[in-house]
């Protein structure tokens, strides 16, 4: 057969066009990725492994344009405060960096030196918000307002407000320090002398005794205050703007800003690197804190509700986010406290948890069905007796006060018995662990007789002295018994005593939270760690 020259050559001609137009393409694509990716192909992607605040949350979407820019991968772990600092103190090994709400948990938590670079990257005010009409009533809108102020509503039954923990949550801990630096009068600097003035004690007792709810979390208690009526809240700044923003999409009345006139404290929001001895990380380190701090960034921290410096005041450029309708006023002189040593904070914070706040009414209901025989019997014992040996409890900032009362009731098919222990003397809550230690697992699973019975023994206590809750832990399905039974208990009762859960084995999430969900609490995951969940849990209340 005889081919045409001619038209060989034009197929060759027509491979060889192909076959050009397809290298360009590979060049140009391979020079598109190499922009694109910062020489990726040369340089291995570098990892951030960050310990953080929950509220750092919202700042996700910037972090990972900063990841697509710097071929950078960031971890975030949020933790609370009080993880944050145990974790500094065992060296931190498993983080490149530490990013919690303020400072105070750095300096208290960094005994072993290794935090380095730590700059600021947000601040904001830890304040009131209070229902405009409520704060109108008050006579706090328009005017200054001091902390003497506000403790003379709550002494008068004319205030009620939900606050953090001080030992669990900075937003709680923040607020109490700007407590105690308003109520002695603004020193320029507070001492642990300054912490035994009797005085001073008296007043914060009375402060702290207008928490109606409390929580282990900034965040869960914007939450709970969006989806109950509440009147106020103890919160940052930037918190009660994100509440006042969904309050008014649903059409609800937002919360007013109160800056107490003689003092509050600030959430500086501090970004350190934990130093491991690794270069490169410290190099991206770098990179992700002049970033957060930059020109670029700035505008964005501030739709947020964020603060980027210590200003005591800025021109506002964001109205709609420092709503001055919402009692928000940026231009405001706040007379910021200095922030104590780690020593008077430590002291001051073993002192809101062992004698000046609410006290709590607290009620165990343990599982002790046959499903939790051996290693489940083995976690839970150990779980309480971390909260009942105030040793161990001290160093989670969970030891009992004078005035606390702790019940326990244990239940398989039925309820097996009541224990109490009144106060923290030692031997009264060793007791209480001897009978936790000593009862072995038997039967089925009913979770929601054991709850009935919770709610008669708080009813024996006048409840308005106490910060109640119930803790129930289970490894099952409730194989008997009702939760209308709870729901109408807890409704005839009138009194608002949440039911927190704690997941184990095989227990029913969906039954578990819908106890939350009536009872405005949460569930807490066990099954990895049951006593974390129990300190979690506990830290609530």
């Amino acid at each position: 057969m005889k081919v045409d020259k001619k038209e060989n050559k034009n197929k060759n001609k027509i491979i060889l066009t192909i076959s050009i137009v397809l290298v360009l393409l590979i060049i140009i694509s391979v020079s598109f990725f190499i922009q694109g990716n910062e020489s990726s192909l040369f340089t291995s992607k570098q990892t951030l492994n960050i310990l953080s605040g929950s509220e750092n949350q919202v700042l996700e979407p910037i972090l990972e344009e900063f990841e697509k820019e710097n071929n950078v991968k960031i971890n975030m772990t949020y933790e609370g405060s009080v993880d944050i600092m145990q974790e500094l103190q065992n060296g931190a090994n498993n983080y490149d960096a530490v990013f919690p709400a303020n400072s105070i948990w750095i300096s208290m938590g960094d005994t072993n030196l290794k935090v380095k670079h730590q700059k600021s990257i947000t601040t904001t005010p830890v304040v009131f918000g209070i229902k405009k009409s409520v704060a109108e009533k008050l006579g706090f809108v328009g005017t200054d307002v001091t902390t003497k102020d506000i403790l003379e509503k709550i002494q008068n039954k004319e205030l009620s407000f939900m606050m953090t923990s001080a030992t669990q949550s900075n937003s709680g801990a923040t607020a109490y320090l700007g407590f105690i630096y308003a109520l002695l009068g603004n020193p320029e600097v507070i001492t642990a002398e300054d912490l035994d003035n009797q005085d001073l004690k008296s007043d914060l007792t009375t402060i702290l005794s207008g928490v109606n709810r409390s929580s282990g979390s900034s965040d869960w208690l914007k939450d709970l205050f969006l989806q109950s009526d509440y009147d106020a809240m103890v919160n940052y700044e930037s918190i009660i703007i994100d509440t006042n923003k969904e309050l008014v999409a649903q059409g609800k009345e937002p919360l007013y800003v109160i800056y107490p006139k003689d003092g509050l404290g600030i959430a500086d929001s501090p970004l350190g690197y934990i130093d491991n001895g690794n270069k490169e990380k410290e190099e991206a380190f770098l990179k992700l804190e002049d970033y957060l701090t930059s020109d670029e960034v700035k505008p964005k921290l501030l739709e947020l509700g964020r603060r980027t410096s210590f200003a005591i005041n800025f021109e506002n450029n964001n109205p709609d986010v420092f709503n001055s309708d919402w009692g928000i006023d940026t231009k405001k002189v706040l007379n910021v406290m200095k922030m104590p040593s780690a020593d008077v904070i430590k002291k001051a914070l073993n002192m809101y948890q062992t004698e000046l706040r609410k006290p709590s009414l607290t009620v165990y209901c343990l599982d002790y069905s046959g499903s939790m025989y051996g290693e489940g019997v083995e976690s839970l014992r150990s779980a309480m007796n971390m909260l009942l040996d105030q040793t161990e409890a001290s160093k989670y900032m969970l030891q009992a006060s004078s005035k606390d009362v702790t019940i326990v009731i244990p239940f398989d098919d039925g309820v097996l018995d009541v224990w109490k222990a009144e106060g923290n003397d030692a031997t009264t809550l060793s007791n209480l662990q001897n009978e936790i230690n000593s009862l072995e697992p038997q039967g089925g699973t009913n979770i929601y007789t054991p709850l009935v019975t919770a709610m008669d023994e708080i009813l024996k206590y006048n409840v308005e002295d106490y910060t109640t809750s119930i803790i129930l832990m289970s490894d099952g399905q409730s194989n008997s018994g009702s939760i209308r039974e709870v729901e109408n208990k807890w409704n005839s009762s009138n009194l608002d005593i949440p039911i927190f859960s704690i997941t184990f084995g095989n227990s029913d999430e969906r039954e578990l939270q819908s106890l939350a969900d009536f009872s405005k609490a949460r569930v807490f995951d066990g099954k990895k760690d049951l006593e974390k969940a129990f300190k979690q849990a506990k830290g609530y209340n």
